[in-house]
């Protein structure tokens, strides 16, 4: 299909996205865990009244305990603290943490917690808790895709010589509301999910979701938290409560004009299994569909839809410079089968692709024309994009954006470009597409997914 022809002056303005973009959140780029941890413990050090953590992965090696030591304290001297970690993520580290953390006074509660192998053939049970959030005294806040694992260190594959290329964001004000909201939502969600919480009362040492009392208290809590999240003015500060509450399920939130482009303005961008499917996908494609210059994506998987696809291909048409920083040292063979099925479309239509050779790729971040940047969860696959729960920060910052993609292009400066036929050959052979394409639309379905992008 060729490319639509689209003048500069005809695209999207990056403001008519539909989200609730804030001002003065003043966002703050972590590369790797080592810069991301020690903020996050300073900021739960000097929490006051609230802890609220959300992650795939919590492990026990000393990086991720010295934080769990620090909830531990927080939680001591009156602090809530809740944490909540995924079932297939964390599976290693559960028991351990559940002792840790009750002991303590902190709130500790698995999603999905996974029951080996009868769970990887039933329906759904692949819908994870892939978000990386924290969220302190509801005004600092730390999103990404960096797990609460040391950095040298992987699950599977033991420890590397070089750190994972991951990265982080802090940032602070009404968005970290913002988060919070949706952080106890999946909290009390799933709090008040009778499955889980029959399984929940299988984890060793007492349980604080065992009585009736706590389960009303926790269903007045959700009454008492709304439906809607909270809404601000454009310069990011929140409403009265009453108003807020009161106009959220019929007002659409304040919409930015273009002269605050010259502040810096964010958005929190989740995917869930209810009425945001999509965003994350549509966030990106929008982004995409409206840029002049440059497209630069870095995902460890990448195995996108038709329409994402389309975006890319439709940018490189129109003189767009797109490229794509991928995985060179392989994690899950599956997942590297599913991009290079693609290289071939991809290279074709004058996107460029290189693979991250120094160390495992764990980034998932884009920057768009050096004004909108994104940092979070999810990758560009099937999983992320139609299953999982993720969240991203998109970014408006043209300052933010310059530094996320110079540290990119330095990576990119030790990568390998995937840029002639012996590499690709070498990478795609002819059957590879079609099996991946049979795979992945067989496992989205699996999961629950929709399969028909694929």
């Amino acid at each position: 299909m060729p490319a639509p022809s689209l003048q500069a002056d005809s695209l999207p303005h990056p403001l008519d996205e539909p989200l609730r973009w804030t001002g003065g959140a003043a966002p703050r780029l972590l590369p790797y865990g080592s810069a991301l941890f020690p903020a996050m413990q300073q900021a739960i050090e000097q929490a006051r009244e609230s802890i609220w953590l959300q992650t795939y992965i919590f492990h026990t090696d000393e990086a991720a305990m010295t934080l769990a030591s620090a909830l531990c304290d927080a939680a001591r001297r009156g602090v809530q603290v809740r944490v909540l970690v995924d079932g297939l993520g964390s599976s290693r580290s559960v028991e351990a943490l559940s002792g840790l953390f009750t002991e303590a006074g902190v709130e500790f509660m698995v999603f999905r917690p996974w029951r080996k192998w009868l769970d990887v053939v039933q329906r759904g049970r692949w819908r994870r808790l892939h978000r990386k959030l924290c969220v302190v005294d509801a005004h600092t806040a730390f999103i990404g895709g960096i797990n609460l694992i040391d950095d040298r260190l992987d699950i599977h594959h033991g420890w590397s010589a070089q750190p994972r290329l991951d990265y982080a964001v802090q940032y602070h004000g009404h968005l970290a509301r913002q988060t919070q909201w949706v952080m106890q939502r999946l909290w009390l969600r799933t709090v008040l999910t009778g499955s889980l919480q029959r399984r929940l009362r299988k984890l060793p040492g007492p349980g604080v979701f065992d009585t009736s009392p706590n389960r009303r208290a926790y269903w007045q809590e959700l009454l008492d938290w709304g439906s809607d999240m909270p809404v601000a003015d454009e310069d990011g500060a929140p409403l009265p409560p009453s108003s807020a509450t009161a106009a959220a399920p019929r007002t659409p939130a304040p919409r930015p004009t273009p002269q605050t482009l010259a502040q810096s303005l964010a958005a929190l961008v989740v995917r869930d299994n209810f009425s945001q499917r999509r965003a994350i996908e549509h966030s990106y494609i929008r982004a995409i569909n409206r840029a002049h210059n440059r497209v630069l994506i870095v995902s460890p998987y990448f195995y996108p839809g038709l329409e994402f696809r389309q975006a890319l291909k439709n940018a490189a048409a129109r003189g767009v410079r797109v490229e794509l920083l991928l995985q060179g040292r392989i994690d899950y063979r599956m997942a590297a089968w599913a991009a290079r099925a693609l290289y071939g479309e991809m290279l074709r239509a004058g996107v460029h692709i290189y693979e991250y050779t120094p160390a495992y790729l764990h980034a998932k971040v884009a920057v768009v024309d050096a004004d909108w940047a994104t940092v979070g969860s999810s990758n560009i696959d099937p999983l992320s994009l139609l299953v999982n729960l993720e969240a991203n920060l998109a970014v408006l910052d043209r300052a933010f954006a310059l530094e996320l993609g110079a540290h990119i292009e330095s990576q990119i400066a030790q990568s390998l470009p995937i840029n002639t036929p012996d590499r690709l050959r070498t990478r795609a052979p002819w059957w590879l597409r079609p099996f991946v394409a049979v795979a992945a639309r067989a496992f989205v379905a699996l999961a629950g997914g929709v399969k028909n992008e694929y």
